[in-house]
């Protein structure tokens, strides 16, 4: 997140972490956060009120407890740009039970393991999700994450715009799952493709 408040990203599905992991390397990008797992609850209303207007109320687990909101998304220079407002909470469940308070409930749960590395003014994080790997890039403008992406020679032809709870709407709709949670043990016995995320790998 920017200091103005704003995410600027872009997403990348790539074969292989290692071969990313060693270019950051070499470029002489700084570990900012070694390999945590995370847990997150996205929330809504029970008719769906914030996934209808592509905003998003979330609560995440790593190494501390962050509530986030996310507002509607838009694409500039290839990338999306969209509010987001995140804070530190001292509670998971004391933060889930405020929201359930207002009326929100958990719509879903997602898991994944993140690396973040800092490379110039961007933060470049290694993600491993249920269905895949992946390289997510976030700039201060769409220009900085085109540089980074070219010097970490990702396709950027292949760049995704949506988030990880998207493409697991489409993997849901292509494989026929039924399952509500985007997590690794639920994807023990799935083989999801890039093709089924409506994606290609980008390297």
């Amino acid at each position: 997140m920017t200091n103005s408040n704003q995410e600027i990203e872009v997403k990348f599905c790539v074969r292989s972490l290692a071969e990313v992991t060693a270019r950051l390397e070499q470029l002489g990008a700084a570990v900012t956060q070694p390999r945590v797992w995370e847990r997150n609850l996205r929330f809504d209303t029970p008719e769906g009120e914030l996934r209808q207007a592509n905003r998003v109320l979330r609560l995440r687990q790593d190494t501390a407890v962050r509530l986030t909101y996310k507002g509607p998304g838009e694409i500039r220079g290839g990338v999306q740009v969209r509010k987001e407002v995140e804070l530190t909470v001292e509670s998971l469940e004391q933060a889930q039970a405020l929201l359930e308070g207002l009326g929100y409930q958990v719509s879903m749960a997602y898991e994944k393991y993140r690396t973040t590395y800092a490379l110039g003014g961007s933060l470049v994080t290694l993600d491993e999700m249920p269905y895949g790997c992946f390289v997510e890039i976030e700039g201060p403008n769409p220009e900085a994450i085109v540089a980074v992406a070219g010097s970490l020679k990702l396709d950027w032809e292949a760049r995704i715009n949506e988030s990880y709870v998207a493409l697991f709407e489409r993997a849901r709709l292509a494989l026929g799952l039924t399952f509500r949670d985007l997590s690794f043990d639920n994807f023990r016995s799935v083989a999801a493709r890039p093709e089924h995320l409506g994606a290609r790998f980008a390297g």
